[in-house]
């Protein structure tokens, strides 16, 4: 009798470190389901896959706990090849096509036919020759069953991106012997017309008998594809159910959760905002790999913090790099009613806007420089200040001024260290990060950007940042969008927070808005636009 479940990973439990990812998950697809996998980022969802496909980052730092079963039978999944043997196979949201070969060639990769030659059959298999006709009829088939009708002797080079998604799954179903498909959100880079071509390909997969775990972050296309939902949340297991019994705006708030971190609420506001726009951002097209940004509209009120929320990939960390200079933008952005240039990060800052960049260690610091001079580096290049002149044509730093800043900023923002002349690579994550801060308020800012302020820090340090960002705010005015993928510290200290998916601004939210809400905004849908729906449903 065969097994009822096509995949089980039962209990399944994975640390890196003292940081448990995975904590008692259980996943079962059956043959021919299609089973949505669902959670924010860092739910967990990638460390599960990675453990089916025996990736060498589960295995080279201490394997898991657990076990994976396919038709029953327990698996030890070595590498992405032995789970290919398998029969498990992936459509990944990064494309894994070589644009040189044709898309016969990209289809077979690996996988090649050949055909025996006089040589061959003298001295051995090893000189047979590609069976060429074999190979593209058995590209036509597969290109035929995802509904393309490209040649299969096109280059890849050059193809559209929608076609190229297409052709990876392709790709796939031509394999022999397989049993379940991994598709990891496949229609992220599609257009509607082909996201829906896609989920009908996926239906006619799945009438085959072959299991899809379908990752998204787009609950219509769950509604409208999948028999089953999963929903992971902080390395735990939600819930599993079918979808017939649950509906997108539960999914929505299953996703989300209150969390119950340790993150203190912001003290209230004494003084009411000004209601003046600080920031006001029309039209913006950022061309951050991976971040893009689509004709975002924001305004930003005068003193205030904003959040700004979403997804991994959305858009949401391409926005301030794209103001800042650092990634080629278009559209208008005026500060206080004047217009700033894109495209130039030095007159951007002269013109009273900073950011603490999301990678601290790769633009944010020199780390092989001292504190004070992490510190002082931007208020010298850009505003020319801690400088003294030598006879009216050449410009030494003022160290005795340079440092004096430095330890006033040791003082203010508690960094611990020796001394403002120990070098910044030597601190822990969390006191980078302040450091981080106090390079961009050297520059006296009006407006600060700050992205993934608590990325790869401990509680403490988190909580150390979001004080101090509430105190700028608080005593000194400073209007401060800050960027994040912890919605629970955005909620303890933003005065409304700006979801943004697929580039641009879906709904702006209070931080006392519902889980469901929080949601659907993430999954590119507006609270109250679902036809029947409200955000209050249990």
């Amino acid at each position: 009798m065969s097994a009822e479940y096509v995949l089980e990973m039962n209990r399944i439990s994975k640390q890196y470190g003292d940081n448990a990812v995975l904590n008692d998950v259980s996943l079962k697809v059956k043959s021919g389901e299609i089973h949505a996998l669902l959670g924010e980022n860092g739910a967990g969802k990638s460390t599960l896959m990675n453990i089916l496909f025996g990736m060498p980052v589960i295995h080279n730092t201490g394997g898991f706990q657990g076990e994976v079963l396919i038709n029953g039978e327990k698996q030890n999944i070595s590498s992405p090849h032995d789970a290919m043997l398998k029969g498990i196979g992936m459509v990944h949201q990064e494309f894994m096509l070589i644009p040189g070969f044709t898309i016969t060639e990209n289809i077979k990769l690996n996988r090649e036919v050949s055909k025996p030659n006089i040589i061959s059959k003298l001295i051995g298999k090893d000189l047979e020759i590609l069976d060429m006709a074999t190979m593209e009829q058995d590209a036509r088939k597969a290109l035929d069953a995802v509904g393309m009708s490209v040649d299969e002797h096109t280059l890849v080079k050059g193809l559209p991106v929608g076609y190229m998604q297409f052709v990876e799954i392709a790709r796939e179903i031509d394999k022999e012997g397989i049993k379940l498909l991994v598709f990891d959100e496949p229609t992220a880079v599609l257009t509607e017309s082909e996201a829906e071509q896609l989920i009908s390909v996926m239906k006619s997969i799945a009438e085959k008998g072959i299991a899809i775990i379908f990752i998204t972050h787009r609950l219509d296309e769950v509604m409208n594809a999948c028999d089953s939902v999963t929903v992971l949340r902080d390395g735990k297991l939600v819930k599993s159910m079918p979808t017939n019994e649950t509906s997108i705006i539960n999914i929505a708030k299953l996703m989300i959760g209150r969390a119950s971190d340790d993150v203190a609420k912001a003290p209230q506001r004494t003084e009411q905002l000004s209601g003046n726009i600080a920031m006001e951002i029309k039209d913006l097209h950022v061309s951050m790999p991976g971040e893009r940004v689509r004709g975002l509209n924001l305004e930003v009120m005068e003193g205030e913090i904003l959040g700004i929320g979403g997804l991994a990939g959305q858009g949401k960390i391409g926005l301030p790099n794209g103001i800042m200079g650092l990634f080629e933008a278009t559209g208008e952005v005026k500060l206080f009613g004047k217009k700033l240039p894109l495209n130039n990060a030095k007159e951007v800052l002269k013109q009273g806007v900073a950011m603490v960049s999301e990678d601290r260690r790769g633009v944010g610091l020199l780390l092989d420089e001292s504190i004070a001079n992490n510190i002082a580096f931007n208020a010298i290049q850009v505003n020319g200040k801690y400088l003294y002149n030598i006879l009216g044509f050449a410009s030494l730093m003022n160290t005795r001024a340079v440092y004096k800043l430095a330890n006033d900023f040791i003082k203010q923002l508690d960094i611990r260290c020796t001394s403002a002349a120990q070098h910044t690579g030597t601190l822990s994550g969390g006191n980078q990060q302040k450091v981080c801060i106090a390079r961009a308020l050297a520059l006296d800012p009006k407006f600060l950007f700050v992205s993934e302020p608590t990325r790869g820090i401990d509680i403490g340090a988190k909580r150390l940042v979001l004080e101090t960002l509430t105190k700028l705010n608080r005593k000194l005015g400073m209007t401060i969008v800050m960027v994040s993928s912890e919605l629970n510290e955005l909620r303890s200290i933003a005065d409304r927070i700006a979801v943004v998916s697929e580039g641009v601004v879906v709904d702006i939210l209070s931080p006392e808005a519902s889980d469901a809400d929080f949601g659907l905004a993430m999954s590119g849908i507006k609270p109250g636009s679902i036809e029947g729906g409200n955000s209050n449903e249990n």
